[in-house]
């Protein structure tokens, strides 16, 4: 008797982490068939896709599992996932990160939000959304989310043994650190059971998501003559913020002296200067804020910080953007440097 409750048209129960580098989504995966395979009997297969290997940049992972008697021959990445887990929000912005999920496919998410923003920033009309305080968990466990995670895939996943990944983390964190195991245990059990679950009823007129592969903006076709470079290389537009892991540095002007050591050490220039006068009558620089689209929360200048003007603070959705300071590049104009 199977033990997948579903499965598609080859026998495959597959699962798409969707995550940033850095979060742990690559080990998750590997987990995941590790335990389908040692704990159930399944045969599984997991691989991971990524780019320049950087932290925070995007990252998929992708775990499918079949029945003993099935033999995996597709290798190829998972255009239609039963189940998606979404490490980092902030991937809503650059990543289609439901492309391809049927409509009465499962989303786990890592959030602190109500679930119908997050219902209605997805454009999740039907199916299972489950949302779980990773980061949270992992930050008071200090661990990495990835942990927290595996607990809540494991709840929607119920064909998955949870003991079955009790011992894949002991086996795999004691070799590494055996001070790891007790946190991350009880970070997966935790995962496990503060997740909240959230069902939307498939309606009649509910159609499966169509898989949307992107496409290069310059290639053979589209490329201007010449081969000419419009815009240099340069990383004005890019955000960062998909890198952070749950910290921000927050800024407190009455108590700043204005030294320029957190600029100093900064790795991304985030700090927005301003040429003023100062008492004297001298024009000096002043910092104004936090330009929060190039922090990928490092904290170095809250280290660095001798006044305590820089603090740490749990990120919460919508915080940066609501405090940013924008840097000013009046060179930059309709993307051309």
């Amino acid at each position: 008797m199977s033990i997948l409750t579903r499965t598609n048209r080859l026998g495959f129960f597959e699962i798409r982490l969707e995550s940033i580098g850095g979060l742990g989504a690559n080990l998750a995966g590997k987990m995941l068939a590790e335990t389908g395979v040692l704990g159930l009997g399944l045969n599984a297969s997991n691989f991971s896709s990524y780019g320049s290997e950087k932290k925070g940049t995007p990252v998929k992972s992708f775990v499918r599992f079949c029945e003993p008697e099935v033999d995996i021959r597709d290798h190829s990445p998972i255009e239609q996932p039963h189940v998606v887990g979404i490490f980092h929000e902030t991937l809503y912005k650059t990543v289609n990160v439901i492309s391809g999920l049927p409509a009465d496919g499962i989303v786990v998410v890592n959030s602190t939000r109500p679930a119908e923003e997050i219902r209605a920033d997805l454009g999740l009309v039907s199916g299972t959304l489950a949302v779980v305080d990773a980061m949270g968990i992992a930050l008071e466990e200090r661990t990495k989310l990835n942990t927290s995670m595996l607990g809540a895939l494991f709840r929607v996943c119920d064909f998955l043994d949870p003991e079955a990944m009790r011992s894949v983390i002991r086996s795999t964190f004691e070799k590494k650190n055996p001070l790891l195991v007790e946190p991350n245990l009880r970070t997966f059990n935790r995962g496990y059971d503060e997740m909240e679950l959230h069902v939307y009823p498939v309606t009649d007129d509910a159609e499966d998501r169509v898989f949307e592969r992107p496409q290069p903006l310059l290639g053979y076709e589209t490329q201007l003559l010449g081969g000419v470079i419009a815009t240099q290389g340069n990383s004005m537009t890019r955000d960062v913020s998909g890198s952070r892991q749950g910290y921000v540095p927050e800024y407190e002007a009455d108590k700043c002296t204005h030294c320029a050591k957190c600029d100093s050490i900064c790795p991304d220039y985030c700090f927005v200067w301003e040429e003023q006068a100062d008492k004297r009558g001298r024009m000096m620089p002043f910092l104004q804020g936090i330009d929060y689209q190039y922090c990928k929360g490092c904290l170095k200048c809250v280290d660095i910080c001798p006044s305590g003007a820089l603090s740490s603070r749990r990120e919460q959705w919508g915080w940066a953007e609501q405090n940013r300071v924008a840097h000013q590049f009046p060179a930059y104009e309709g993307g051309r440097a």
